[in-house]
C-alpha cells in the first residue's frame, strides 16, 4: 500500500508540473495542455469524461482511501502498453493491496490516513527521480525479508551493482532481464551507462518479463519513478517457455543479459523445454527436472550477442549428470569468462553464497581458451541492520571488478585455468577447486573474552540461586 500511495503521488505531482509548464509557456487552453502532459508523461486526465484523476483533485474527497483505489484503477485502465510501459499489471496489484479494505480496519485506517496526509506536505515534482527511485527501492529491500518467506527473490542492490559494472554496457545497447522481478538490474544498468557518458542522454532499449503479475506491476511503477520510460518494456509471462521478449527482438539479438533467475526451479525438464519453437534455445540439452538453472543460462545466452552475467546457486557450477553434459558443451565452446563466488549471507532467501558467471561471446584474444575463478568468499562486511546478513562494501566490488578487467592472478584470490585443466577436471566450475581462500585469522581479545566468561558464570550461579 505504501508503493502505491507513493507512486500515486509522484506521478501526479511530475504530471501536474509538466501541465503548468506548458501553461507558462503560452497553452491557453487548460484541457490541450492536459492531453499534452498525458501524452508527454502518464495519463492522467479522460477527456471522454473530462476529469481529472491527480492526487490533489482526488484528496480533496472525503471518502479518500476508497477514492485514491477508484483513480488508480482508472489510471491503470488508461494506461495500457501501446509500445511502452503500460500500467495495467497494477489493477492486479491493487486488487491483492485491497486499499479500501485495509482503510476500514480500526488499526491501519489512521495509519493510512497519516499517511496521506505526510506526503500531502510534499512537492514531488520538486524532486529528483533518482532520490525518488532510491526510496522505493529502500522500501522494497525493507519488505524484502518478509516477501522472501514468501519465496519471492530480491537481489541486494550491491550485488546488482557488482554485476553491472562486470557487464559494462555502453550506450545504444539492448539490455534483457528475464527475470526481472522490480526491474532493479535494468534501472542500475541505464544508471551506470549514465554515469559513464556523464550525460542524462542515455539511449538503451530495456527489456524484462516475470512471470509474477505483481512483480510486473512493481516494476513498471519502479521505472517511471526513475525517470525510465519510452524504451522501456516489461512482460509479463514464463520466459523460459514464452519468451516475450524475444518476439519484440524479432530476429534481433539483445547486446547484453542479466539476471537473477529463481534458483533450482522444479518443473521444467524435457518434457517442457523439449517444443518445437523452445529447440533453438535449449541447443546445449534439457536440464534435469528438479533445477531450472542451466535452462535460464541456455535462454540467456540465446538471447545475448555480447556478454551475460547471471547470479546463481553454486551447485550449478558441479552437479553431474544432464547438467554436466550442458555445461561441458558450453564451456568447451569457450563462453565462460569468469565465475565468481560471493560471500555467504548475501541474499535474504538463502544463507547459501551464490555464483556470479559472465558468459563473454566476444572474449579478448588474451582470454580465449581461460577462465578466470575469482574467490570473494571473504570480501563482505557485516549488515548494519540485520545481524544474520552480510554486505558488500564498495571496496569489496572494486576489488572483484579490478580482479576481472585486469585479468589477474592473486594468491589466495584469484586463478586463470585453461580449458585444458578444466576438462581433467570433468567440467566442474566450483571455485575453491582452483582457488583456495587465504582466509582470515581472526583477533581474539584474551583479556575481553575471560571477563565476558567471569560475567556469565556469576550470572550462571546467581540465576541458580534465585532458582
Amino acid at each position: 500500500s505504501i508503493l502505491l500511495i507513493l507512486f500515486y503521488k509522484v506521478i501526479s505531482d511530475k504530471w501536474e508540473a509538466i501541465v503548468s509548464n506548458n501553461i507558462a509557456e503560452g497553452i491557453a487552453d487548460r484541457e490541450f495542455a492536459y492531453e499534452l502532459a498525458n501524452n508527454e508523461y502518464v495519463k492522467l486526465y479522460d477527456p471522454a469524461s473530462k476529469q481529472l484523476f491527480t492526487w490533489r483533485e482526488i484528496t480533496r474527497k472525503s471518502e479518500t482511501i476508497a477514492e485514491i483505489e477508484k483513480a488508480l484503477i482508472k489510471i491503470a485502465e488508461m494506461n495500457r502498453s501501446d509500445g511502452g510501459i503500460g500500467l495495467e499489471e497494477i489493477k492486479r496489484l491493487i486488487d491483492k493491496v485491497g486499499l479500501s479494505a485495509l482503510a476500514n480496519k480500526d488499526d491501519l485506517r489512521p495509519i493510512l490516513v497519516e499517511l496521506v496526509e505526510l506526503f500531502n506536505r510534499y512537492d514531488f515534482s520538486q524532486v529528483d527521480y533518482d532520490i525518488i527511485g532510491d526510496a522505493y527501492q529502500w522500501i522494497l529491500s525493507y519488505f524484502a525479508p518478509t516477501k522472501a518467506k514468501e519465496g519471492e527473490t530480491y537481489t541486494p542492490r550491491e550485488v546488482i551493482r557488482l554485476m553491472v559494472k562486470l557487464m559494462d554496457p555502453e550506450n545504444y545497447s539492448i539490455i534483457v532481464d528475464p527475470a526481472c522481478g522490480s526491474a532493479a538490474m535494468l534501472i542500475e544498468s541505464y544508471k551506470y551507462v549514465r554515469e559513464k557518458i556523464g550525460e542524462k542522454d542515455v539511449h538503451l532499449k530495456l527489456y524484462g518479463q516475470d512471470r509474477s503479475g505483481d512483480m510486473v506491476a512493481v516494476s513498471k511503477m519502479n521505472l517511471l519513478l526513475h525517470g525510465i520510460r519510452g524504451d522501456a518494456r516489461i512482460f509479463f509471462g514464463d520466459s523460459l517457455i514464452n519468451p516475450e521478449f524475444l518476439k519484440e527482438l524479432k530476429d534481433q539479438e539483445a547486446d547484453y543479459v542479466i539476471a537473477n533467475p529463481p534458483w533450482n526451479l522444479d518443473g521444467y525438464g524435457e518434457d517442457k523445454l523439449n517444443k518445437p519453437e523452445l529447440r533453438k534455445i535449449y541447443r546445449y540439452g534439457y536440464p534435469p527436472n528438479n533445477t531450472a538453472d542451466w535452462a535460464w543460462i541456455q535462454l540467456m545466452l540465446h538471447t545475448a550477442k555480447k556478454k551475460v552475467v547471471v547470479v546463481i546457486d553454486q551447485g550449478a557450477l558441479f552437479r553431474g549428470g544432464r547438467e554436466k553434459e550442458i555445461r561441458s558443451k558450453i564451456v568447451s565452446e569457450d563462453l565462460v569468462e569468469a565465475v565468481i563466488l560471493l560471500p555467504e549471507k548475501l541474499f535474504y532467501n538463502t544463507g547459501a553464497p551464490g555464483v556470479i558467471i559472465v558468459f563473454n561471446k566476444n572474449k579478448p584474444e588474451n582470454r580465449r581458451g581461460k577462465i578466470l575463478f575469482i574467490n570473494a568468499s571473504n570480501e563482505y562486511k557485516p549488515h548494519p541492520e540485520i545481524r544474520r546478513l552480510n554486505i558488500l562494501g564498495d571496496d569489496n566490488i572494486e576489488k572483484i571488478v579490478k580482479t576481472y578487467r585486469e585479468y589477474v592472478e592473486i594468491p589466495g584470490f584469484s586463478k586463470i585455468a585453461s580449458l585444458e585443466e578444466i576438462k581433467r577436471n570433468e567440467y566442474n566450475l566450483n571455485v575453491t577447486l582452483y582457488v583456495a581462500s587465504a582466509g582470515i585469522e581472526e583477533e581474539i581479545d584474551v583479556l575481553r573474552e575471560y571477563q565476558e566468561l567471569v560475567r556469565i558464570e556469576e550470572e550462571r550461579k546467581r540465576l541458580l540461586e534465585k532458582i
